[in-house]
């Protein structure tokens, strides 16, 4: 088994997991995108709209606007998009992941604390759940695995139009009530910036 084979039921059961759907969101100081995402966005919006695959949306609107993030925290954290991030096989707990955040300068390697970002398949939020919520159990082993004993562990799915936080603690799983839209965009930049940094 794999991260993207995992649905809410699977990963609930085999890590003895409760959900729960609970706000812990902060207010976040919003931060305004550059220039430079507005007008990628504004036409990466449009060529998303028309090619409706998970990899135009990652490429057209995740992708972006995780690179303004990595540039606005430039010196304290990585993007990895695409690598393997095997911590247990024996769990299914491997696979390939679709974005981590690594809170590290260093873009060799990645390192503890992680954040996956997974990209909703078929655009709904729900369906990147499992495989988000896995990521999650083995960020928060590897994160163990390397003496970071982090309270939190985060991650988000989105469809690039929406996204969606999820949040481990322990055996907790907290998902964010609220979806958050992908305008007004400074708002959405203040949350991730504060989720990279905490």
């Amino acid at each position: 088994m794999a991260y993207s084979n995992f649905t809410i039921e699977e990963v609930e059961l085999r890590f003895d997991l409760e959900l729960q759907a609970v706000s812990f969101l902060p207010e976040t100081t919003p931060i305004a995108p550059s220039d430079l995402l507005n007008r990628y966005l504004e036409r990466g919006l449009t060529l998303a709209k028309r090619n409706v695959s998970e990899k135009a949306r990652s490429e057209f609107l995740i992708a972006p606007i995780l690179l303004e993030l990595e540039t606005l925290l430039t010196d304290s954290i990585s993007l990895f998009s695409g690598e393997d991030f095997t911590v247990d096989r024996s769990l299914g707990l491997n696979g390939i992941c679709d974005f981590l955040i690594a809170r590290s300068p260093a873009q060799l390697i990645i390192k503890a604390p992680v954040i996956a970002v997974v990209e909703a398949k078929r655009g709904v939020l729900r369906d990147g759940w499992g495989q988000c919520i896995a990521e999650l159990v083995a960020a928060q082993r590897f994160n163990l695995q390397r003496h970071q004993e982090i309270p939190y562990t985060y991650g988000i799915v989105t469809s690039g139009m929406l996204w969606q936080f999820i949040r481990l603690s322990g055996s907790t799983v907290s998902l964010e009530p609220a979806e958050i839209p992908l305008q007004p965009l400074d708002r959405l930049l203040g949350i991730l910036s504060w989720l990279a940094q905490n």
